[in-house]
């Protein structure tokens, strides 16, 4: 490792007072600020120190989510750093991250993402599991419960919905719409949840469908929890959730594809939109599902496994390339291939349920964000998955984005250049 001083491109220079401005002391760049590189592009990636600080550097980097290359502590005086140079022929993701004891900073990079492909085989026989499943479902004759909560929108009205599904829990959530819209005027917004049971963020709200019914000129809005949990509970009724019944649901039935708790999960996706594409004020054209983590994870499904899903918006999405732990990359949450499950058992269950093999031949209008520092849905996985669909694709390749952006520094350039186009697509695909 060599020490390099006054070294820095102009281009990144600028970068680089951008972020000291926000009170970040530590910046690192690299050669393409996107992060995305073509097979033996050269990559540069440079420490950027603001001031003086005598404290050594913990200098960590990590190839594929996986293997770490260096971790070491280095002690320099200067103002920039050369923390690695490089080349790579095949597909490769890095992560760079330096720390003091005050602070610390990552950025990551990816060769080749248009190259990933799933590190699992696509079953012979998965078109035919999922049309028996559907089958199955659609056998069973829909019964709907709901009770009308208050709104303080006039116009609108809103309902705590039970919808009877197989798998074995009923699909939940609050469904609102404008009361008097026209036969075949609306679109469709299916809201999705991120893991967990008990946090706020895992389920239904009525603020959210409520937020969505009111865009544009309307919309039929359902927003579903994923675990078919009863609404409006007090807090205890989810804690136990949560400790008991579905504690680490996420790693439950993996060796079996008819236990793996991801298939009642889906069942009850396929479900509410049968549900929803009931509603006479459908138009039969527009059907965006929208989530974040595990939320997006769903959202990439249901485009996959449900063929009505035009457009899905699928931020740091969960769920993807499971197999990617086989080939030597770190596979999406939630890595079942590093449970204790029978490895053999799992290789046979677990590709049904894959978003990298649902989305195979998928013609929906994606929309995704990719972390290239994020460890718990690697961006290497999410490729392996969209790279399956053949419809228009928007990605949001984000060099510095955990899976939560939890670099202060960078929150306003995320604003700018990732949240508000992709909710400015939102808007614009209801109105």
């Amino acid at each position: 490792m060599k020490t390099l001083r006054y070294s820095i491109f102009t281009s990144l220079f600028f970068f680089g007072l951008l972020l000291t401005s926000n009170g970040q002391d530590i910046v690192l760049t690299q050669t393409n600020e996107s992060g995305i590189y073509k097979k033996g592009d050269k990559i540069n990636v440079r420490l950027f120190l603001h001031g003086q600080i005598n404290d050594s550097v913990f200098i960590k980097i990590q190839k594929n989510n996986l293997k770490d290359v260096t971790r070491q502590n280095v002690k320099f005086k200067g103002d920039t750093l050369l923390l690695f140079t490089g080349t790579f022929n095949e597909p490769t993701s890095m992560i760079f991250e330096a720390a003091t004891k005050k602070e610390t900073a990552s950025i990551g990079s990816i060769v080749e993402p248009g190259m990933y492909k799933p590190g699992s085989s696509r079953p012979k026989d998965f078109n035919k599991f999922w049309k028996q499943e559907k089958k199955v479902l659609r056998a069973l004759n829909m019964e709907v419960k709901s009770v009308p909560v208050k709104v303080t929108n006039s116009g609108f009205s809103c309902l705590d919905v039970e919808i009877n599904c197989i798998g074995p829990k009923p699909a939940r959530g609050y469904f609102a719409k404008p009361e008097k819209a026209k036969a075949r005027s609306l679109p469709i917004v299916l809201y999705l949840h991120a893991a967990g049971v008990a946090g706020s963020w895992c389920r239904s709200e009525i603020g959210n469908a409520m937020r969505y019914a009111k865009m544009g000129k309307g919309v039929i809005c359902f927003d579903l929890n994923a675990h078919g949990m009863v609404n409006g509970q007090p807090e205890e009724y989810y804690k136990d959730l949560e400790a008991g019944e579905l504690k680490n649901y996420y790693i439950s039935g993996l060796e079996n594809r008819n236990e793996v708790y991801f298939r009642g999960m889906y069942l009850r996706l396929i479900r509410t939109l049968d549900f929803l594409t009931k509603q006479p004020e459908w138009d039969r054209k527009r059907i965006l599902v929208i989530g974040e983590s595990q939320g997006g994870g769903q959202a990439l499904v249901a485009a996959g496994i449900d063929h009505r899903v035009s457009a899905a918006v699928a931020i740091v999405p969960a769920m993807c390339d499971w197999g990617g732990t086989l080939v030597g990359r770190k596979g999406g949450w939630p890595q079942p291939f590093d449970s204790k499950s029978d490895k053999e058992k799992m290789s046979v269950a677990l590709p049904y349920f894959d978003a990298a093999h649902l989305l195979k031949g998928c013609r929906a209008t994606l929309v995704t964000e990719i972390g290239l520092i994020d460890n718990t849905c690697p961006a290497t996985s999410i490729f392996a998955a969209i790279n399956q669909a053949n419809g228009e694709k928007i990605t949001f390749v984000v060099p510095y984005r955990e899976h939560h952006m939890s670099q202060p520094a960078y929150k306003e350039i995320w604003d700018k250049s990732v949240s508000q186009p992709r909710e400015a697509f939102i808007k614009d695909y209801l109105k």
